[in-house]
């Protein structure tokens, strides 16, 4: 038997099909365009998402041997379909960059109470949750509001699709701020304020739930050679650490990727002024009774193209001549030790702790004797003090994180993630699993039909690491220039703010 993880992302799907031991056994990629029809405007075309979805499917199922017997869904959050009564979908989905309600956010918010609705959905309002888009429809497009017969994040959507009735997870509904955390239900008192029925959502169920069976006549259209349980998965987020091994209080994800992003486990929910305040919130984690939260920035590795794309034309010419990838050749020229300069690393909006969309990105510390390779180490060290501002706040909430687990395309450069440890003064392990998601997916499927705690299956699977010892020399300078660093926003904000 084999089990499947589909992950539905913002740029693209994949889908991976491992054996119960966690061994890859066959996977498959499309993209997909995000279309921006106006200013501020971020959409997919969720035909489009679902139709690539089911390609990816039927793809590893022709390259598996061993018939898949169940699947489960990670899923970008926050985005949304509003699907008509036929069935028919009756507009793109607005993604999580998509920042057309940003008024909506704001007015809303303050008239139901930012207080109240913190407590209730764990998050602070901001114009990317679904709730404020599903209002942007109802003042902008009445006639959708009133033909939609579901409004459905990508994970309910593909059930749906499937043949069943949509269901979504926990920690998936928890993105859209109109989810109870506590309670595991949807708000009535939101759904009430928003005038949205609770039957226009999906039935939220636990991560691990079995949601129902895929019947072979709309399995064969997927390349299913048998009837196939649906399990349900997770915020892609959430389902990204299970898949790295985030199993045990004190360990953390760090995601290196486009977005840079923490995301640990938590015994219980943690509410409090100081993550309100900083924009930390709370939620569902893909083990049923655990929480997490997530600490991010929007830059991310973004900053490392944007240095290749605008400063890195010869390494781009010589990775034509050599073969050797062109951001191989930048991050080659970095010096070993910290740097000089001081990055504010604020080249899109913040993230968090501060969800400002106006901020500005700063390089301090120039000289003529500055080399490219310098350039490049600050811009990450810019990156990684960020996580580690993030890092300081959710420690001083009472969260204790002893040890992150690296995932994502940067891992594979060691004295990138060398410097996180430095800059973290943290342990950062990194895991041989390339495609988390799908693989945290996957073990979900697993463990609800064999009857295994998915930790279990985890820890029996655990991968070989490679572990990140912080160099305490480089620490203590990293400590000393993070103090300089957390003047910078505040010193700066007067140079953008209109």
């Amino acid at each position: 038997m084999s089990y499947l993880g589909l992950d539905i992302g913002t740029g693209g799907c994949k889908a991976v099909v491992f054996d119960s031991i966690g061994k890859e056994l066959a996977s498959s990629f499309r993209e997909y365009a995000v279309l921006h029809p106006n200013p501020d405007w971020a959409e997919l075309n969720s035909d489009d998402v679902i139709s690539k979805c089911f390609e990816v499917i039927a793809e590893v199922n022709e390259k598996t041997p061993d018939p898949v017997v169940s699947m489960c869904v990670s899923s970008q959050g926050e985005a949304f379909t509003p699907v008509g009564h036929n069935g028919d979908i009756l507009g793109n989905a607005m993604v999580s960059s998509d920042s057309r309600a940003r008024d909506i956010a704001a007015n809303w918010s303050n008239a139901f109470g930012i207080e109240k609705i913190y407590h209730i959905t764990g998050h602070t309002p901001h114009p990317l949750f679904t709730l404020f888009k599903i209002l942007w429809i109802k003042e902008n497009q009445p006639e959708i509001w009133k033909n939609t017969r579901y409004f459905l994040c990508f994970e309910d959507l593909f059930h749906y699709k499937a043949g069943l009735e949509p269901r979504i997870s926990w920690p998936l509904a928890g993105r859209t701020m109109l989810f109870d955390v506590l309670n595991h239900r949807w708000s009535q008192e939101i759904l009430e304020a928003a005038e949205l029925p609770a039957y226009k959502l999906a039935i939220p169920v636990a991560s691990g739930e079995m949601t129902g069976t895929i019947k072979q006549e709309n399995g064969r259209k997927l390349g299913f050679k048998n009837p196939v349980t649906l399990i349900a998965g997770g915020h892609d987020q959430t389902c990204a650490a299970l898949g790295a091994g985030v199993i045990e209080s004190g360990m953390c994800m760090y995601a290196t990727g486009s977005v840079e992003c923490f995301c640990p486990i938590l015994d219980k929910p943690s509410f409090s002024e100081e993550l309100q305040r900083n924009n930390l919130c709370c939620y569902d984690y893909t083990i049923r009774g655990k929480y997490t939260n997530v600490a991010y920035s929007l830059t991310g590795g973004n900053i490392l193209r944007w240095m290749r794309d605008e400063l890195g034309q010869s390494e781009k010419a010589r990775a034509v001549e050599s073969g050797i990838n062109s951001y191989s050749l930048l991050l080659e020229s970095m010096p070993s030790h910290p740097t000089g300069l001081l990055v504010l690393p604020y080249f899109s909006a913040t993230g968090t702790p501060y969800f400002d969309t106006q901020a500005k990105g700063a390089i301090v510390g120039l000289q003529l004797s500055t080399t490219k390779g310098e350039i490049t180490r600050a811009l990450l060290e810019g990156v990684a003090m960020e996580m580690k501002l993030n890092l300081e706040l959710m420690e001083k909430s009472g969260m204790k994180i002893n040890t992150f687990i690296a995932t994502g395309g940067g891992t594979r450069n060691t004295s990138w993630t060398q410097m996180k440890a430095d800059v973290l003064n943290k342990k950062i392990m990194v895991r041989d699993v390339g495609e988390a998601g799908c693989y945290g997916a996957a073990m979900l499927a697993c463990s609800a039909v064999e009857h295994i705690p998915v930790e279990h299956l985890l820890r029996q699977n655990r991968m070989d690491s490679m572990v990140f010892t912080p160099n305490q020399d480089n620490a203590g300078l990293y400590n000393r220039k993070f103090e300089a660093y957390k003047q910078l926003y505040p010193a700066l904000q007067q140079f953008w703010k209109t």
